[in-house]
């Protein structure tokens, strides 16, 4: 039975997360900094969930920041996401043998 509470609050709280902004803005916002702060808002917020996670994930700092360090020079010069992804896993792989 909980899990049935759990999922329906779930989706209430991501009806509500949705459904807010359409309910208080009735018209279009057009304050540039209210703006430009709303446009980063989901980024700012994945950075948040996930940097904790890729340093947790591994149990050794050098393995997680080698990933993250792969990740993030091959992600800079936009290759596809499975590439970054294995090439992060990869590395992480391969300094966790060496350390």
């Amino acid at each position: 039975m909980s899990i049935v509470l759990y999922i329906a609050v779930m989706a209430g709280v991501t009806y509500l997360i949705r459904m807010l902004p359409f309910a208080f803005f009735r018209k279009k916002i057009s304050s540039v900094f209210l703006r430009s702060f709303l446009y980063y808002i989901p980024y700012a917020v994945l950075s948040a969930m996930t940097i904790p996670a890729i340093f947790y994930s591994t149990g050794n700092f050098y393995t997680a920041a080698a990933g993250t360090m792969t990740a993030l020079v091959l992600s800079y010069f936009r290759l596809p996401l499975i590439v970054v992804a294995l090439a992060a896993a990869g590395a992480a792989f391969l300094t966790g043998l060496f350390v």
